[in-house]
């Protein structure tokens, strides 16, 4: 049986001080894979240090839009440099988000077009984040999808079935953490209920957002098997079939790890 936890933040905080107990729990729970997920180009060493150390843990490389402004001057060669390490097999988290406005729009948009050209020229998906910023992020992926070449996943989706349509259309991947199992996401339910069996993954995007049943609790990647749990139960379908289908989404994604 396999299971993948395709977005997690194995170093920060409520984690990497039992970095090890952690990737423990889950491989007890029946995890098999981990992508480590960078948000800061100073913790891009730490992050792919975790990948080299677990045969079971990759990383990604890039920035997430609340440091926009505190990385002015990351352009596209540093990405593409940095992605070349053998256990890096994506460029992100990076994206859009209005709802805290950390950082500038303009400057959101200028690092994520970075990432975008950087996702083009290794071939590897981008992890994208989006909160308020549907049309924006639409808007971008569009128009680059188009061009070719740009492949990738809207990470801890919590946005409109308007918005899945269009990732849907561009071939994105649509992953569901944690949140699809609260009682007020009602909405999200129904969006879950409806994704091709094809086009979804699940994760955890710990140290946040712990399932049902450990809210309140420090999320961690043990915790997806609870995800995985409630999607099949959502869904009507087999939970080992949903586990395997979600772990071969993501290899045939991050087409990377599976080499």
């Amino acid at each position: 049986m396999s299971l993948i936890d395709s977005h997690c933040h194995l170093n920060y905080e409520g984690l990497i001080e039992r970095q090890d107990e952690v990737l423990d729990a889950a491989r007890a729970r029946g995890v098999t894979g981990m992508l480590n997920i960078s948000t800061r180009q100073k913790e891009w060493d730490a992050i792919v240090a975790t990948a080299e150390r677990n045969d079971d843990v990759w990383a990604t490389i890039g920035v997430h839009p609340h440091e926009a402004d505190a990385h002015p001057d990351l352009g596209v060669e540093a990405l593409v440099e940095a992605a070349k390490h053998p256990k890096v097999v994506a460029i992100g988290e990076c994206g859009l988000d209005y709802y805290y406005d950390k950082s500038d729009r303009e400057a959101q948009k200028a690092r994520f077009q970075a990432h975008i050209e950087a996702a083009r020229i290794t071939g590897l998906p981008l992890v994208v984040h989006t909160r308020e910023a549907e049309e924006d992020t639409a808007e971008m992926l569009g128009r680059e999808v188009a061009k070719g070449g740009v492949k990738g996943v809207l990470h801890c989706f919590t946005s409109s079935q308007w918005l899945a349509d269009r990732a849907l259309e561009f071939d994105f991947y649509i992953s569901l953490s944690g949140i699809v199992t609260f009682k007020n996401a009602k909405d999200l339910q129904e969006t879950a209920k409806m994704l091709p069996a094809d086009r979804f993954l699940v994760e955890t995007d710990s140290p946040f957002l712990a399932p049902v049943p450990h809210r309140g609790k420090t999320c961690e990647p043990a915790f997806v098997a609870d995800t995985a749990a409630f999607v099949a139960d959502l869904r009507g379908e087999d939970l080992g079939e949903l586990q395997e289908r979600t772990s071969a989404n993501f290899f045939r994604l991050f087409d990377k790890a599976a080499a």
